[in-house]
């Protein structure tokens, strides 16, 4: 069965990948500039407050991100999720300001503790694609002691949580997502997740082309090698645009890897606080440009927010706020 897409094709499959090679389309850098759980104790660069986080998605967008994705902070506690549209808000009026036409892709993952309802609350804030886990999401581990002269200090923590995402509320939020114009981006962290893909698409929450993230090296997900990687998109729905993210050193093999089958990636601060062994990010910029780089090197070149648009069937008109 053809794709109903020409610029897209079965990543796994040996022969459209052949035909591909040369010839593959420019790759969409997604920029995850902070995350929901650590904050600046673990590197001073990951950006917290509204400002911070447009003033370090504009030197992504600089460096080359054609999209960012972003976890809002609460501004009475810069160690919690924001919980409320009006500081979701902000956050996308602050990173459009200064970012034009990037893509802007908000959380529904969010934090430690959030309710279901608190997740949801990013999407009247109209971000143009919110991620949408798949499958029940179980994770445990430390969490840096966060000392003055940081605001909020805290102790070391332990995270140890299960979000018990089912059928029923995933395709709640696609079609919360659906009723607010915004494209999801469906994370899948194993095998599971085309099962939900699957039901997704017969319920008619979601549509093509599909947007699918998989996630490498995070806790009780796929371990990240090749192998996995391929045998992940293999199971994907036709008419599938595919990126993928590594979680700490995975993330450079991991992203290099997706540019040589075709896909797309996403770096970040969220994900990876190092730049290489030993060495700390300066900022999200520096690992955009290298992800840049990469693709440039790669003969792939990086997608611009309006050829990214045009991929993902989104308006070609930028959201305003």
């Amino acid at each position: 069965m053809a794709n109903k897409f020409d610029y897209l094709w079965r990543y796994a499959d040996t022969y459209e990948y052949l035909e591909r090679v040369g010839k593959m389309p420019p790759v969409i850098i997604v920029c995850a500039c902070n995350g929901g759980v650590q904050g600046k104790e673990a590197n001073e660069a990951l950006p917290e407050t509204a400002d911070e986080i447009a003033d370090s998605v504009y030197g992504a967008y600089q460096a080359g991100a054609t999209m960012v994705h972003v976890h809002a902070r609460d501004p009475k506690n810069h160690t919690r999720p924001a919980t409320t549209t009006e500081v979701w808000h902000e956050v996308n009026k602050k990173i459009r300001e200064r970012c034009p036409d990037i893509i802007i892709n908000n959380t529904t993952g969010g934090g430690p503790d959030m309710t279901m309802e608190e997740r949801l609350r990013c999407l009247p804030a109209r971000p143009e694609v919110a991620s949408l886990n798949l499958t029940p999401d179980m994770s445990k581990f430390k969490i840096a002691a966060r000392k003055p002269p940081l605001p909020f200090p805290r102790e070391e923590m332990i995270h140890d949580e299960c979000l018990p995402f089912s059928y029923k509320l995933v395709n709640q939020f696609a079609s919360e997502m659906k009723k607010w114009g915004i494209k999801p981006e469906m994370e899948t962290y194993h095998t599971g997740g085309p099962w939900v893909m699957r039901d997704l698409i017969a319920n008619g929450v979601v549509d093509a082309p599909y947007w699918i993230q998989t996630v490498m090296g995070y806790q009780t997900s796929s371990w990240p090698t090749f192998e996995n990687v391929v045998h992940l998109v293999r199971e994907f729905p036709e008419n599938t645009l595919w990126l993928t993210s590594g979680i700490g050193p995975q993330q450079l093999p991991m992203t290099t890897f997706a540019m040589l089958l075709g896909g797309h990636v996403r770096v970040g601060l969220e994900d990876n606080v190092y730049y290489k062994r030993g060495e700390k990010a300066r900022s999200n910029a520096q690992l955009v440009e290298r992800a840049a780089r990469l693709a440039n090197e790669l003969n792939r070149g990086v997608a611009t927010p309006a050829q990214a648009r045009a991929m993902l069937n989104l308006s070609p008109i930028p959201s305003t706020y």
